[in-house]
């Protein structure tokens, strides 16, 4: 389902743009032409570039075939808003010469996203952050992305306090290649065959296991979940949220899943809750107790809006001043590609 930006409400009669994608023929790279094209943002040309041992390949556009470029240091002269997806190395690297270059970067790697001066963006949660164009946005990791979406409209009415959360995590937020092993897996498995994992450090047909990031030692969260918490900090402004995360791989090809339970500053209703949500822009309330359907990957694949529901309160909260709730949402699209084009969109001319 597709959701124009209501910042940025016409494109066609937007001054066209040159795009560069940097990290173009990735999971997230190819999700961003995808947005590009169905949201019918104004390229006036799009260039590809990737390493150079995908150059010379060629990906459609609108009809027609771009050929894929090496990234090099004069790749994104001429360029109006550069798109990146290619690892917090590479953005570290190319986004100073980018940004000195005139080109505004818009980065989904983690190389950006905590520095003080850089704003970390959800447009229908801080879009305000893009009124002075900033030369650099950070895109935010998926978990925190996907997470305000349901926080901020609740955040608004009745300040949250507390957040506990587990994650239900996709194949897709390890990349292309996990989801093929996800695929490959299942298919020996349901074959009697044995499959060594190359991808990720265990099995992952019929399993489920606790994020691949590395473990902190002195907190005993691993980085996703340190990265989750900080940046859902950030994007709501409220840096005494208190919020813990356990973030888990499931063998879910895309799509992440989260439950959220949400203590407020004053006593909430689950009625309330859900006003709130089914005003907010990008969320989808999927709530039929009777039928017993709530949010799930699959009916949030491919999907623009995040899907939120199970809301009820938190019985173990006599003050009533705790829901809990369940939401899903495309990794690949508000999680990372349609996030980053969102924020394309919304920028100033």
């Amino acid at each position: 389902m597709t959701h124009p930006n209501p910042s940025f409400p016409d494109q066609a009669q937007a001054r066209p743009l040159n795009v560069a994608i940097v990290g173009a023929t990735g999971a997230v790279g190819v999700e961003l032409m995808g947005c590009l094209e169905r949201r019918g943002f104004p390229v006036a040309s799009l260039r590809l570039l990737a390493s150079a041992r995908s150059a010379g390949r060629t990906l459609p556009f609108k009809g027609q075939d771009v050929v894929i470029e090496a990234l090099g240091p004069d790749s994104l002269q001429g360029m109006d808003v550069a798109l990146f997806s290619a690892g917090a190395t590479i953005s570290r690297q190319y986004a100073p010469i980018a940004a000195a270059a005139g080109c505004v970067v818009i980065d989904n790697s983690s190389a950006f996203r905590m520095d003080e001066g850089t704003p970390l963006v959800v447009p229908e949660v801080n879009g305000a952050l893009l009124a002075d164009r900033p030369a650099l946005v950070a895109n935010p990791n998926c978990v925190a992305a996907i997470a305000v979406m349901a926080l901020a409209p609740l955040h608004a009415r009745n300040p949250v306090t507390r957040v506990i959360g587990a994650t239900y995590q996709s194949a897709s937020g390890a990349g292309a290649a996990a989801m093929a092993e996800l695929e490959a897996s299942t298919t020996a498995y349901l074959a009697g065959e044995a499959y060594a994992p190359k991808v990720l450090p265990h099995p992952y047909a019929f399993n489920l296991f606790s994020h691949n990031a590395d473990v902190d030692a002195a907190s005993g969260y691993n980085g996703e979940e340190l990265k989750a918490m900080a940046e859902i900090r950030k994007i709501l402004a409220a840096p005494d949220m208190r919020l813990s995360f356990t973030c888990v791989r499931v063998p879910v090809l895309r799509a992440h899943s989260m439950a959220l339970t949400v203590e407020f500053e004053r006593p909430v209703t689950p009625a309330e809750a859900e006003a709130w949500l089914a005003d907010a822009a990008g969320v989808r309330l999927v709530n039929d107790h009777a039928a017993n359907h709530y949010p799930m990957p699959n009916e949030a694949s491919g999907g623009d809006d995040v899907l939120v529901g199970r809301i009820r309160a938190d019985l173990s909260d006599p003050t009533g001043r705790t829901l809990s709730l369940f939401l899903s949402g495309d990794q690949l699209l508000k999680g990372a590609a349609l996030n980053a084009v969102q924020i394309a969109e919304a920028l100033p001319r």
